[in-house]
């Protein structure tokens, strides 16, 4: 599983250089061949192909005419691109995407147990300061026996 975060650059060409501790998890558990996209397109969901190829089988098994199914695909196919980690363990953010989340630069990469997510810096502390985890939060997570 991946855990915690850990700040990162995007280069001028579009490349996340992957995090060390996450880099080596990606190769070891997973391989180096990754999914990236996003739903809202205010941050990029990097699942390694592995973990995107069994979320694929779970979607193929729904109707075609499932209106959710139908606006999710949508969404992860316009912002999405599969791609590989290179000997420096970069891997290129879609154009799209990068544009639309504003991911150039200094960006936050943080962990979601089976994938990663890729914030601006700004974008991700904002909403830490506007959605606080608050009692109801904690009570919703006790209920699961987190």
């Amino acid at each position: 599983m991946f855990r915690g975060s850990a700040p990162a650059k995007v280069d001028d060409k579009g490349r996340l250089k992957i995090p060390t501790d996450f880099r080596r998890v990606l190769k070891e558990r997973f391989g180096a061949e990754v999914f990236v996209t996003s739903i809202h397109g205010d941050s990029a969901l990097v699942y390694p192909l592995p973990v995107w190829e069994e979320i694929e089988a779970r979607l193929a098994a729904l109707p075609s005419s499932n209106p959710t199914k139908r606006r999710f695909l949508q969404r992860i196919n316009f912002f999405g691109q599969q791609g590989k980690q290179d000997a420096q363990g970069r891997v290129l953010l879609p154009q799209l995407l990068r544009e639309k989340a504003g991911l150039v630069g200094e960006v936050v990469v943080s962990a979601q147990l089976d994938h990663l997510v890729v914030w601006g810096r700004d974008e991700i502390e904002r909403r830490l300061e506007e959605e606080p985890f608050s009692e109801e939060d904690f009570l919703a997570l006790t209920e699961h026996g987190v």
